[in-house]
């Protein structure tokens, strides 16, 4: 029982980690404005997947890298956060399984494209982390292009100058507890209080991607 009842409070601690990170993957896309390509200095920070039936095509990361080039953003420290979906998409795509055309893509072939979290090569210089946690469900039409079933993939640079979000703890993780005398336990709550917010948008972009056609 002891052992069970200790289990709870890092359950919970995991449970308000991982709500933080949803909240944090959801301020992107919800700070730009929806079915618009949101575009600074002539680069599209929004934007359909431009795969076959909507789903993510290598030359994304290229449309991407521009638009954060064009809005001035620093090109160090690239980071895409992605559904497991496009991973999959990227791995079986025939450009980068047809080693004997492009060998620079062995690696990916050979190990995988991930290892734990994260990818084990990059793509046009975006080191690419895979999350469950992304915005997802979304229906949008931009620039004629409609998507359902989509999620929001972002693309940005972790450059500690220019992070495109900001947020506050006001409260870390605080564990109560008291004894329910009517059913005779003890009961545990763990309670925090934090807020993020789009801060840098023109180095955020937001690729939609069709998560449904693995």
């Amino acid at each position: 029982m002891s052992r069970l009842v200790s289990s709870f409070v890092p359950k919970q601690s995991r449970a308000i980690a991982k709500a933080m990170e949803t909240r944090i993957l959801e301020v992107g896309p919800d700070g730009q404005t929806a079915s618009d390509l949101n575009t600074i200095n002539g680069g599209d920070h929004r934007f359909v997947g431009t795969g076959t039936n909507d789903v993510i095509a290598v030359t994304d990361f290229a449309r991407a890298k521009y638009a954060l080039q064009k809005a001035n953003v620093p090109m160090t420290n690239l980071v895409a956060i992605v559904d497991p979906s496009v991973e999959f998409e990227l791995s079986t795509q025939t450009q980068l399984t047809n080693i004997s055309n492009n060998p620079r893509w062995e690696g990916i072939v050979r190990d995988g494209m991930s290892t734990g979290m994260k990818f084990i090569m990059n793509v046009y210089g975006f080191d690419v982390w895979v999350s469950q946690n992304l915005k997802s469900g979304m229906s949008e039409t931009i620039d004629a292009n409609s998507v359902t079933n989509g999620v929001a993939n972002l693309f940005f640079s972790a450059a500690s100058d220019i992070v495109p979000f900001v947020g506050q703890l006001r409260q870390p993780p605080k564990v109560d507890s008291e004894f329910n005398k009517d059913f005779q336990r003890e009961e545990f709550i763990t309670t925090s209080r934090y807020g993020f917010k789009l801060f840098r948008p023109e180095n955020l972009v937001t690729v939609i991607t069709d998560s449904s056609t693995v």
